[in-house]
């Protein structure tokens, strides 16, 4: 397989927040070339596409930069004519298709892969701004798709009858880059002045924060400080509560974060329930456990299984709920044994295994499509 080479089609930029997309790739990009495409930039006098290499030389990022103001189907037809253009140009082959975004099947649907794979990582369809045509473009995916990655056990359970092939991969962990926050780090000069006790969250800054329950903990806690550490993104940066003990560290590269989560007593995930955290499986969770910080959440059901089951983080369903678990965790009691635990439930779990796991999937769909194009091809 190591001439089949990977185009991946992401609604998320390489450079953005580091997550899942990113650690994945970048691990089958040891083996192959790799092109990552993203969304349209509307900034062009002239169509074109953009191509650098990430930093670790292996993933060819593309960006599509189109004039302004064209019309969806010209939009559409500018994609498929620079996507055509970049195969000849780079002689792709042979490749794999490999989707984060139904909505790319709109200008990929004519090319000819070897293997379609999509890796399900969020339901799109839930979140703020979604395409109308989003789920449409989802159904037609899964019609077309060899092989379905789901990204936590809710989306499973929501997607395994729409496909025969589909396998649960849920959230994983680099576990070197986050034990480092176990041990004493140079603390960052935005976070170095704020006073302990901190309680802090990493992420993107979107409709799935709870920013009523955050505006409620900070009141009823002047004293605890909340620091928050991720761009601002689909909502009005005027919403977000302001309070003395409130702090928005804005975005942060991902090798940064261990310094700021090792300088936290406790990590939360206040995120709100609605349709956008309906199937979400957050990966800051092993993250967080990882570095050996205790975890408040709300009633996420990804985090609730198997997290809360397994007395590795605390489910918090109101600011009353979250005030009592984060005082209980404040007296440090019983720390050495549930760090114990922490260390016995991440040991199976890394995006080496999931990568390795994944890999051998595809190896098999690829095998059992080209034996079934064979016997058609024998039969005719």
């Amino acid at each position: 397989m190591v001439n089949i080479d990977i185009i991946c089609f992401c609604h998320l930029r390489w450079n953005f927040v580091f997550q899942r997309p990113q650690h994945l790739l970048s691990r089958f990009a040891r083996n192959r070339r790799e092109f990552f495409i993203e969304e349209p930039i509307f900034d062009a006098t002239d169509n074109h596409m953009e191509i650098t290499i990430d930093e670790t030389n292996t993933v060819c990022i593309v960006v599509p930069h189109l004039k302004p103001g064209m019309k969806e189907e010209e939009v559409m037809a500018a994609q498929q004519h620079l996507l055509d253009n970049m195969l000849k140009s780079m002689h792709i082959n042979k490749y794999m298709l490999w989707y984060y975004s139904p909505m790319a099947l709109g200008w990929t649907d004519h090319l000819d892969a070897e293997l379609i794979i999509y890796d399900c990582m969020d339901e799109l369809s839930a979140f703020k701004f979604a395409p109308p045509l989003l789920v449409l473009r989802e159904q037609k995916l899964l019609q077309k798709a060899d092989v379905v990655f789901t990204g936590g056990q809710s989306l499973y359970e929501a997607k395994k009858h729409l496909h025969n092939n589909i396998y649960l991969f849920p959230s994983s962990i680099d576990k070197a880059h986050f034990n480092r926050a176990r041990s004493p780090l140079p603390e960052p000069v935005d976070q170095a002045t704020i006073p302990h006790p901190r309680i802090g969250y990493y992420g993107v800054l979107d409709e799935r924060l709870d920013i009523d329950l955050l505006k409620e903990l900070a009141a009823l806690r002047p004293d605890w400080h909340f620091i928050l550490v991720g761009p601002v993104v689909k909502i009005d940066e005027a919403e977000l509560p302001r309070k003395n003990n409130i702090h928005y560290l804005g975005s942060k590269q991902y090798k940064e974060l261990p310094s700021y989560l090792a300088g936290w007593d406790i990590a939360m995930m206040p995120f709100a329930l609605n349709e956008s955290t309906r199937y979400i499986s957050p990966t800051k969770t092993p993250e967080y456990l990882a570095g050996g910080k205790p975890v408040i959440s709300t009633p996420i059901k990804d985090v609730i299984t198997p997290y809360e089951e397994n007395g590795l983080v605390h489910i918090a369903a109101t600011p009353a709920l979250f005030i009592a678990a984060a005082e209980a965790i404040l007296t440090k009691a019983g720390y050495d044994n549930w760090l114990t635990n922490v260390d016995r439930f991440l040991s199976g779990i890394s995006w080496d295994e999931t990568w390795q796991n994944m890999e051998a999937l595809i190896e098999r769909a690829i095998e059992n499509k080209q034996k079934a194009n064979s016997k058609a091809h024998n039969y005719v």
